[in-house]
């Protein structure tokens, strides 16, 4: 199947705005009104009714335009027909320890890959009311206007956000020496709690780096193509490719890439002759 052109993109990209802006409305009306928190199994992993109902919102509208396109969703997981090379990454809730606390920095992250790859992606906060769109080769907007990365040249004069895995009570891999390290060297580093808005606030601005480990797909395919097309560089942490499956992401404005993935290597060394 070959890529599609300008105006299918531009099709799927409304498609992904309808499908965050109507979840987005259901975030909005059930904050103050949730009735039962669950874990999924390993501690601070939460969903909410809040997820449920928004992700159903979402692989309806999917289901009604793109029926043949595959989906890949953070609570229902894999649906749709195999064969196609279109895959929807979408996160429902990103952000849900945030959205069960009444804290409000969550979003619907709704991402398009073709072959593997993030084409098109829409990130609605909706206590915010923030729309960033992405799509390949037709740019970065917040809000339909064009928006840019940071012009920070120097990791020094960066200020940076991470977040930190489900899984980091029962692991060691954690990025807490990154975490440490690198705010010793830089303005400082933020932890949002949602991986989608951590990037696209790469993408206009306001951030100039973020990495994170334990990431999956639906965290990050919006955010990816949103922040690329705003002028920024995506990475494995080594700087090579990105494996989306990796679950590990470096994102920045392309100008400190080499040096924050330089940083990365250093954190754990310095972190044990710091306490040694």
């Amino acid at each position: 199947m070959e890529f599609p052109d300008t105006k299918e993109l531009q099709i799927f990209l409304d498609v992904a705005t309808e499908a965050a802006i109507t979840a987005g409305v259901i975030l909005e009306d059930l904050v103050d009104q949730l009735e039962k928190i669950e874990e999924k199994g390993r501690p601070g992993d939460l969903v909410t009714e809040a997820d449920k109902k928004a992700e159903t919102t979402v692989l309806n509208i999917l289901k009604r335009r793109v029926p043949h396109h595959q989906i890949l969703a953070e609570e229902s997981g894999k649906l749709g027909e195999n064969e196609s090379d279109y895959l929807w990454a979408i996160d429902p809730l990103d952000g849900t320890t945030n959205y069960a606390h009444g804290y409000p920095a969550s979003a619907v992250s709704v991402g398009l890959l073709w072959q593997g790859k993030p084409i098109v992606g829409a990130v609605y906060n909706p206590f915010s009311k923030e729309l960033f769109r992405g799509a390949k080769g037709l740019g970065a907007t917040l809000n339909y206007r064009p928006i840019k990365v940071s012009q920070t040249n120097e990791l020094n004069n960066s200020l940076l956000v991470t977040g930190f895995a489900y899984d980091r009570r029962e692991t060691k891999d954690t990025n807490y020496p990154e975490f440490c390290y690198l705010t010793h060297l830089t303005q400082g580093v933020r932890r949002g709690g949602s991986a989608s808005l951590d990037m696209v606030s790469v993408a206009c601005g306001r951030l100039d780096g973020y990495w994170e480990r334990g990431l999956s797909p639906w965290d990050i395919a919006a955010g990816i193509i949103i922040l690329e097309e705003a002028g920024g560089k995506v990475t494995a942490y080594d700087e090579g490719p990105l494996n989306i499956e990796s679950g590990r992401l470096l994102a920045t404005n392309g100008l400190i890439h080499q040096s924050l993935s330089q940083a990365l290597t250093e954190a754990l060394p310095w972190l044990k002759r710091f306490y040694s």
